[in-house]
């Protein structure tokens, strides 16, 4: 039982590694295991894959100690623009409006740079890359997962954070509900004359929203942003296939002047969108975090910052049972968790489901109704106010390491 751990993080993407750290923040020490070669994840190169960090999440990073490294790299979502097809009746939500910030963008890979250097500087966190797990235990006092190589790293409790297809998950045989919209993000990094001072642009059509998410000017003085555009499942390898003049046609034909010309696309990539929900976050010693509980729809960009909500609650949960005496994998802590994690992941995931199927219905009568909705919620400041709390992840119980 050599090195036994609080926490054995079985996944060290962005929400098993935020947990790990967050965890040594407050004295919970952490086995992390993951499949991925770090150095692929944080290879060089911007090609659109990145993440809005809600004020709540950005709250999370900063408490943890990662502001100073996020904060040079990062872009300010200074505004949020929601339009039907760019028609009159738009939803504005302007900074002066609300506390804080909007939110921040920030690449994927400078997360990734973030974490991993920070988790391999923290003596309570044993991270092991590269690694395959080949058997796991939960039993009545303990767990433990046996590695490819022969090892055996034991804990108090287990977490599953593998992402979608969590495999321990399914081996815990928790149940989970679970659809595919038929429709596919594709992901692209853009280079465009005009800057986007830092708006946030989410523009529905019948086949679902186009995102433009304002990045950080490269090095060159280059105006960039992440494209996130939903099409349907059967044009969407048409689309990966265009060349990339017919591809920027295609953009440029759904964004119109808001940029100006788009000078560059990077390397695209796609994925498919589904919803998933299981039907509880925790069993006997095992807690679920991320998208190994529940995976939504990205239409508004709150996927990776549930997931870092899961990582705020379950911390603060295991450290009020320290403060306790209580074990790390008790009954009762986990039993909080999914009080906590369960229905406020479920309502998110409930909302983001409607949302997807709300701007999806074609037609003008439709498209009429939406901005006239929208019209008269850009009227009412205190409706406005409302959503964007809501967006800020700074409404309901919010966990401790989330607040300012």
């Amino acid at each position: 039982m050599d090195d036994k751990r609080d926490l054995l993080i079985l996944g060290g993407g962005l929400v098993g590694m935020t947990l790990a750290l967050a965890a040594a923040r407050k004295g919970l020490s952490s086995h992390v295991v993951d499949r991925a070669d770090p150095a692929e994840l944080t290879a060089e190169g911007f090609d659109g894959r990145a993440s809005a960090i809600s004020t709540a999440s950005w709250n999370l990073f900063t408490n943890i100690g990662l502001a100073s490294a996020l904060e040079p790299h990062g872009c300010r979502i200074e505004s949020i623009a929601v339009s039907d097809q760019l028609k009159p009746g738009r939803i504005d939500f302007q900074p002066e409006t609300y506390e804080g910030s909007l939110g921040r963008m920030f690449a994927n890979r400078t997360l990734r740079l973030a974490l991993f250097e920070a988790a391999a500087a923290q003596p309570l966190i044993a991270w092991r890359a590269k690694t395959e797990v080949i058997a796991r235990d939960r039993g009545e006092h303990a767990v433990s997962a046996t590695l490819a190589d022969g090892r055996t790293l034991h804990a108090a409790l287990m977490v599953g954070a593998e992402g979608r297809m969590s495999p321990t998950r399914e081996e815990a045989g928790v149940k989970v509900a679970k659809w595919q919209y038929g429709h596919r993000a594709i992901i692209a990094g853009l280079e465009h004359a005009k800057a986007h001072g830092g708006v946030a642009w989410e523009i529905f059509y019948p086949a679902g929203p186009f995102a433009l998410l304002p990045m950080r000017d490269g090095d060159d003085g280059a105006h960039r942003s992440a494209l996130v555009w939903t099409v349907d499942e059967k044009d969407a390898a048409g689309t990966l296939k265009l060349s990339n003049r017919a591809f920027l046609a295609e953009v440029e034909k759904r964004m119109g002047d808001l940029f100006g010309e788009i000078r560059s696309v990077g390397p695209r990539s796609s994925f498919p969108l589904g919803f998933h929900h299981t039907a509880r976050v925790a069993d006997r010693r095992l807690a679920l975090v991320g998208d190994a509980a529940h995976g939504i729809h990205p239409i508004a960009g709150q996927g990776l910052n549930l997931g870092l909500r899961d990582v705020g609650a379950l911390v603060e949960v295991l450290v009020e049972g320290m403060r306790l005496g209580l074990d790390p994998g008790d009954a009762q802590l986990l039993a909080r968790y999914e009080r906590w994690r369960g229905l406020d992941s479920f309502m998110v995931a409930l909302a983001t489901d409607g949302l997807t199927r709300l701007f999806g219905i074609p037609g003008r009568t439709a498209s009429a109704v939406r901005r006239f909705g929208m019209a008269g919620v850009q009227r009412v400041p205190a409706l406005k106010h409302w959503f964007m709390d809501e967006a800020r992840g700074v409404s309901g119980d919010v966990p401790e390491l989330m607040r300012a």
